[in-house]
């Protein structure tokens, strides 16, 4: 008995190890959605009760995302929020600042719990329809079966589309499952906290950057010194 139990951890790591393989080897064979033209994004948010400030300061930044991928061909951006209880909507997609500002302002955080899964089905779903770029994330906790969103993360993976998982707050639980997310889908997970706006709007631009243009634009932006850039390469499988 004890040699069978000293045996499970290594099986264990072994799986996972071949199961990072097999989704890096998925990764690269994946149907590239950064072409040249308009790229597409899903941005969604946690708009449960706790998430008004945040909600409003994602309102009042977002433009950056459209803003800096004018260069590139333009971007695409569709809303994904959830709250209350069962609540999860997405719009259509805009392509402007202006256009996805008013559809936030529409909207009023209300209680509830964390609803993550129907997003990341919701981004596999529309990327089979037709390729998204990525997928960014802001939420500040997890209340759902973890192994659930990973399994979800993993398809997403499949499908060449990361995940970038910004969180606030220093949740642990939160935090163990964003990075699991995020490494699943060759993505990253990045903290960040509300009263710094800036960091998150760098972030915000740079994660559309690379929805655009992949990791060879995000490369040219840190060539250039932007240490948002820098930090999602560092951290993007």
């Amino acid at each position: 008995m004890a040699d069978e139990q000293n045996k499970t951890p290594l099986a264990g790591a072994a799986q996972s190890g071949a199961m990072d393989a097999f989704l890096q080897r998925a990764r690269q064979g994946a149907v590239s959605a950064h072409r040249a033209g308009r790229g597409r994004l899903v941005f969604a948010l946690d708009a449960t009760m706790s998430r008004q400030p945040t909600w409003d300061l994602a309102q009042s930044i977002q433009g950056e995302m459209f803003e800096t991928t004018k260069a590139q061909g333009g971007l695409d951006v569709q809303l994904v929020y959830f709250r209350g209880f069962g609540e999860c909507r997405a719009s259509h997609f805009v392509s402007g600042g202006e256009g996805l500002g008013a559809l936030m302002g529409q909207i009023t955080c209300r209680g509830g719990r964390t609803q993550i899964a129907k997003v990341l089905r919701h981004t596999r779903d529309e990327t089979k329809a037709r390729p998204v770029g990525a997928l960014i994330y802001i939420g500040d906790a997890m209340e759902e079966n973890p192994d659930d969103l990973t399994a979800m993360a993993g398809e997403l993976g499949l499908l060449g589309v990361k995940a970038f998982m910004f969180q606030e707050g220093g949740d642990a639980g939160a935090e163990s499952v964003f990075r699991e997310i995020a490494r699943l889908t060759g993505g990253a997970h990045v903290a960040f906290d509300a009263g710094a706006p800036k960091r998150l709007k760098e972030l915000l631009a740079a994660a559309a950057a690379y929805a655009v243009g992949g990791r060879q634009e995000l490369e040219r932006r840190a060539g250039e010194g932007e240490a948002a850039a820098r930090l999602l390469l560092a951290r993007i499988g």
